[in-house]
């Protein structure tokens, strides 16, 4: 790397990590549906008294089975420590996937009442679309 007389490098600077509008409209359809589907489950299962107590006295369909399964992996934090994982990778890695996966964890994150790591996870997300994309590789 070359320094100009002004001080600057000659090497070309990459762009940021932009996602292309195909990639946008997938993100945009991945956070609706998880903060759309989340808000469906914390209000029309989990907060409704009926359904809650019928799935809790061992009714078996598949919004029960849904709702056990919520409840547990919202026990353990599960879907700030997700969104948090891969929005971090994202951070150090820029890839759609990694922000898919955080989008999405951190939409039921913060609809269950998993704010505090999803909301870390969001703001993640939002730097690291101040981050260089990836360089690419010559073979």
């Amino acid at each position: 790397m070359t320094l100009n007389p002004s001080g600057i490098s000659d090497a070309s600077p990459r762009t940021l990590f932009q996602p292309t509008p195909r990639q946008i409209y997938l993100l945009m359809t991945v956070g609706f549906l998880s903060v759309g589907y989340a808000i469906y489950l914390r209000y029309l299962a989990i907060e409704h008294a009926p359904v809650s107590l019928a799935c809790q006295a061992g009714l078996e369909t598949w919004l029960c089975r849904t709702f056990r399964l919520v409840v547990v992996l919202y026990n353990n934090s599960v879907f700030g420590w997700v969104a948090l994982a891969a929005a971090a990778l994202n951070l150090l890695r820029p890839s759609i996937v990694f922000c898919v996966i955080a989008l999405a964890a951190a939409g039921f994150g913060l609809v269950l009442q998993n704010a505090g790591l999803a909301g870390l996870a969001v703001a993640l997300l939002i730097l690291s679309l101040a981050r260089r994309a990836p360089a690419k590789e010559f073979p």
